[in-house]
Formats: C-alpha cells, structure tokens, sequence
C-alpha cells in the first residue's frame, strides 16, 4: 500500500498518515503488531556531569537520581504553573536523552542552553529517530531479535530502556488497563539506521501503520498531547500529568522549580479548573476540529483537542471539559455545523478529594463552640 501523507493542517505534517488501511492497522495493533515512524519527533541530548541535578531544579520530575535505563515524562512550567513543554526523558549509558512534541524542539533546547550558566551541562539536538511499536507480538523472539534484543528477560521493564547493538535504545512504556499481553516501544535509533531496522521488522511480521493508528491508540487510552489537548491556560492536575517517575509527570515531594506555587496549591487546595474526558461524537456529522469549544446548553464548557476515527469506539476526541461536569450533561462541539458529545463516563477521572489546605481553611471558618 501506497503512504498518505498527515494532513496540512496536522501537527505530524509531514509523516504518514496510514498506508490505505487505517482501521485495518488499528486493528493490528490492538492484536498483532505494528511499527510507526514517528521521526519527525525531535530528540535533545543532555551530557555533563550535572545534568541530572540540573534538570531537577528547573523541571517538574524528581529526577536527581533517576538510575541507568529510567524512563518518565517531565515538564515546564511558566510562573504561572501552566504547562510549556512535555517530554519523555530517558537516562542511558551517561547521557539524558529527551524527546518531545514536533515543533517543540528548538524551542525546549533554546530554553535549555539560556538555564545551564554554570553548570556542567551540554544541550544538544540529537539526529535520533522515533519509531513506536504496539502489538502484542513484540514480546515474541523474532521480533527481539529483529530489534537486537536477545536472550532471556529481553523485553525490557515498564517505563525502562536499554541500548541497542548499533546505537540507540529501546523503551518499554505502560500500556492502558483492560489489556492483557500487550506491549508498547518507542525505539530511538540513528537515522542513517532507521531504513535497516524498518525491513527487518517487516521480515519480522510487524505491519507499517501511519501516525491516524497512534493518535487513536493514545486518545483510548487517555493520554493528553502538548499542544493539540492543551492550551495556553492548561496546569498539569488538568491532563492527568501528576505523579512520581514512571507514572506522572510532576513530583509532589519535590520543589524550587518555575510553577511549584501553583501546582502545590491546586493540589493542597484540590479542585482543578478542569479535567480531560474522552468524548464520543456524532458519526454523521463532519468531524470538528481540535480547539472547537464544548457548549453546554448553548454555554463554553470546554476545549476540544485531538479528534479520531477508532476501529471499535467510532469518531472520538479529548477534550478539557469544566470540572464536576456530569458525564451525561448533552453537548455540542465543532465550528459552523453542531456535532452532538458525550462524555464516556469511564474516563472521568475519580471524585475530588479534599485537599488538606482546603481542610484547614474550612475548619477556621466553622464557627466556635
């Protein structure tokens, strides 16, 4: 089958976006394999021998210490606490290797070399390729060993990574809940050996699938996408980011960096703004766009982000809806024409819990007896 380019107006411009059979190679993924060029995801190197303090000190993650072949997301905030930049930022072999948004690169390493005075850091733009691989065939040996992975306990550990033969390493990432036997890769190789390892992966059994088959993998399984599901006011409590190294983003247990205030207050305080839900949308309707406002009977009550045909949920998107938004609450979405939502009630996120700065306040003001 012949490539089909993403869209023009796409934030993966310039990737595929299926090889003529998008639900075909959704379904692949969900029971066979699957590999997916995601090259044109940018990929920084941080070296020195402070690396690792320094980026604690100016990140969200408690990554001071993360030890050989530790994976986690990590973010930037502004001083306001709102979300600037997301990465999966791996440490291997003495080097940091961050890998981000398209778009976002120059960007973060711009923000990087301005932070390093004098410390012994070395931002670098890394000529690193992105290939993501789903499938509950990966875990077996042909495709290992397609990958150069050999032996007994190949497969690495959840949120781990180790090196590959000729350069480059391979991640294992969570998978959602609800699925049994599958596996999840980002594989990071240099370019010049993308072309190699992409035909012995097909010799292998694994199907070339397009950019449309990991975004409706990502939106099933709620993962927000910088960018496309946030915007300029989001916080991380809103997307879900929160948590330590290897299932969040933000450290609770850690501070002095840009946006602590707000994030230590929100969660102290607890009530985020708003929360990221999975919608189901009108399939006979024309698809709305990611930034359409959710209306309410008539009112904003949210932001739309990535929309996606899916092999088994239909037409689907995220969305940042107002918080405490009852799941069966009759929405609309989209420009001109109204496309009728509803939220899936499994992917509320669980009921508030009061904080303990909220506590305090509402005990001072309970009248004395």
């Amino acid at each position: 089958m012949s490539a089909v380019p993403a869209p023009e107006n796409s934030p993966d411009v310039g990737a595929v976006w299926h090889y003529g059979d998008p639900l075909g190679e959704q379904r692949a993924a969900a029971h066979d394999a699957v590999v997916i060029d995601r090259s044109h995801r940018p990929v920084i190197t941080v070296s020195g021998s402070d690396r690792r303090g320094w980026l604690h000190s100016i990140c969200t993650q408690h990554v001071a210490e993360l030890p050989e072949g530790a994976c986690t997301a990590n973010l930037s905030l502004d001083g306001q606490g709102r979300v600037e930049d997301h990465w999966q930022q791996t440490e291997l072999g003495g080097v940091t290797y961050l890998d981000t948004e398209p778009g976002r690169g120059g960007p973060l390493l711009d923000y990087l070399r301005k932070m390093v005075f004098w410390s012994d850091v070395q931002p670098a733009v890394a000529e690193l390729a992105v290939l993501s691989l789903i499938g509950p065939r990966l875990a077996e040996p042909a495709v290992l060993a397609a990958l150069g992975l050999v032996g007994d306990g190949a497969l690495p550990d959840v949120m781990t990574a180790v090196a590959l033969p000729g350069g480059g390493f391979v991640r294992r990432m969570p998978t959602a809940e609800g699925q049994p036997g599958q596996v999840e890769l980002d594989v990071l190789v240099p370019r010049e050996n993308k072309t190699a390892l992409l035909q012995r992966l097909a010799d292998a059994g694994v199907r070339a699938a397009g950019i449309w088959a990991y975004e409706a993998h990502r939106v099933a399984a709620l993962r927000p996408r910088l960018g496309v599901d946030t915007d300029e006011r989001t916080i991380p409590h809103e997307a879900g980011w929160i948590g330590p190294p290897g299932t969040g983003a933000v450290h609770l247990d850690k501070g002095c960096y840009r946006g602590q205030e707000t994030v230590a207050r929100v969660h102290n305080l607890g009530r985020p703004p708003r929360m990221l839900v999975l919608l189901h949308l009108d399939g006979s309707a024309e698809r709305p766009m990611p930034g359409d406002p959710v209306l309410a009977g008539g009112r904003t009550v949210g932001r739309l982000g990535t929309v996606v045909d899916h092999v088994d949920l239909g037409p689907v998107a995220l969305a940042l809806v107002k918080r405490g938004l009852p799941a069966d609450t009759p929405l609309t979405t989209g420009g001109e024409q109204a496309v009728a939502a509803v939220i899936d009630p499994d992917s509320l996120p669980p009921p508030d819990e009061t904080g303990a700065g909220r506590v305090a306040v509402e005990r001072l003001r309970e009248p004395r007896r």
